[in-house]
């Protein structure tokens, strides 16, 4: 199967505002993938998707033969798996390991950040919940300003005050985004990319954050504009390379100046999945989590994120064992090693999730994508 095999564009199902939509636009872009983009307001689109692949969340890709997938994850996984031409993952097998781990945390840490500053502010919830209504909620015979109410309303009791931010923390959570675009200016003063001038799916994970959130919400998008416009600009270069005319490759080994990101994941980040796993194997679906300066009160447990955590062993015990060896150094170097492998007999079924992207058993449980 190659792209151009497809007799027609990929749909993809997704609000234009959306964090993994716009996570997954970024990659068909790259991989010069064609595409579609589809808007199906609810309530219609949330029985079809369930009917299709189990659970509903944005995006929902429909192949050409039909076929439905849900979680970008795996579906650009199936993608790189089953188209030819140049990758987003790396060939390094070490490389990849560290690249999945920085595509896993843009997924499920900074999730909450972004829902945060979109609408916990006036600005950004004001923007967000008009375009939702007039583009989600169109079907709906309300007025506007009930269906605006509505999203604000729902989005904050489940994604901001309901998933753990606090007038106590806030600035916590607001210092952490400050810190991560200081850490990425530095990166991309350098170089385009990640791991060099070439896209990797680390910085496909990351424009989920990015692309339709954080450079696109009112009030992130002006503090990256004064503090790191670098930022700025690679999400620009992401939105517009294209893998067929890039001729560079990533950089060997693991650029130094990643290190900073990686001890952050090992500090707070791998002990946060730690806590979710623990809340799940209690059947608690609220917990704390305090470490250090970062404190989340009365966080959403996730089921999917105990699948995740599974995921990162994987495709450690994937690697050969000559490569163990080498990962397991610069995951002891990066305080990663023991949080990663902290938890026993994850609570999780055996076959948990086997059947994705074309079906979704449990991922919906505690979060939403």
């Amino acid at each position: 199967m190659t792209n151009s095999e497809f007799t027609k564009p990929i749909l993809l199902y997704g609000s234009n505002i959306s964090y993994f939509t716009g996570k997954m636009e970024n990659y068909f872009k790259v991989k010069e993938i064609p595409y579609k983009q589809m808007v199906l307001a609810y309530p219609k689109f949330e029985k079809t998707m369930k009917e299709k692949v189990g659970i509903h969340q944005m995006p929902a890709v429909v192949l050409p033969d039909g076929r439905w997938m849900t979680d970008t994850t795996k579906m650009i996984q199936w993608f790189e798996g089953n188209l030819p031409g140049k990758k987003i993952i790396p060939g390094d097998p070490i490389q990849a390991f560290f690249a999945f781990l920085l595509e896993d945390w843009a997924d499920e840490w900074w999730w909450r950040t972004a829902m945060h500053f979109r609408w916990h502010y006036a600005e950004g919830a004001h923007f967000a919940s008009r375009h939702l209504s007039e583009e989600l909620l169109s079907s709906i015979r309300l007025p506007i300003w009930m269906k605006k109410i509505f999203l604000t309303r729902r989005q904050r009791n489940g994604y901001t005050t309901g998933d753990g931010i606090t007038k106590e923390n806030i600035k916590t959570v607001e210092d952490n985004f400050l810190n991560l675009l200081k850490n990425l200016n530095n990166i991309f003063e350098k170089r385009s990319f990640l791991f060099g001038n070439r896209p990797s799916i680390a910085d496909i994970g990351f424009s989920g954050p990015f692309f339709r959130h954080f450079a696109l919400d009112p009030v992130p998008l002006e503090i990256i504009r004064q503090k790191a416009p670098k930022v700025l600009n690679w999400v620009s270069a992401l939105w517009n390379a294209r893998l067929s005319k890039i001729d560079d490759d990533f950089e060997v080994g693991i650029p130094n100046d990643l290190e900073p990101l990686f001890l952050e994941i090992g500090k707070i980040y791998l002990p946060y999945l730690s806590s979710n796993v623990d809340a799940v194997k209690q059947n608690k679906t609220k917990f704390d989590f305090k470490l250090g300066n970062t404190y989340l009160k009365n966080a959403r447990y996730s089921q999917y994120r105990v699948w995740c955590l599974k995921e990162l062993r994987n495709h450690f015990q994937n690697l050969s064992e000559k490569h163990k060896v080498q990962v397991e150094i610069l995951l002891k170097k990066f305080e990663c090693w023991e949080p990663l492998w902290r938890d026993d007999n994850l609570p999780l079924s055996d076959f948990q999730e086997n059947e994705l992207p074309f079906k979704a058993d449990r991922k919906m449980l505690g979060v939403n994508e």
